[in-house]
């Protein structure tokens, strides 16, 4: 994560912006006397923020636990031809 000072970032706002939505990386702005933040795209936000929702539902880990066991020892649910397709062809 790069980082730059807010006077940097106040200079450069534009520029930054452009940087991290495009980049999808977020940026670190720090500030002299401390409480320094993190600029990141609503999108990497709303991504994250899912993540978390799912990493700390106990109910959807253990589906996630039950199905990986399940795929590696090839019992689980096999789609047809016709599903994949389905899935893969947008």
């Amino acid at each position: 994560m790069e980082t730059v000072s807010v006077n940097q970032f106040r200079d450069n706002l534009r520029k930054f912006v452009e940087q991290v939505i495009s980049r999808h990386d977020p940026l670190k702005v720090i500030r002299r006397n401390g409480g320094d933040f993190v600029v990141v795209s609503a999108e990497d936000w709303d991504r994250e923020r899912e993540t978390l929702y799912v990493l700390q539902n106990a109910e959807l880990m253990k589906q996630m636990e039950e199905s990986l066991k399940t795929h590696d020892k090839r019992e689980g649910y096999e789609p047809t031809k016709k599903e994949l397709n389905e899935i893969t062809d947008f």
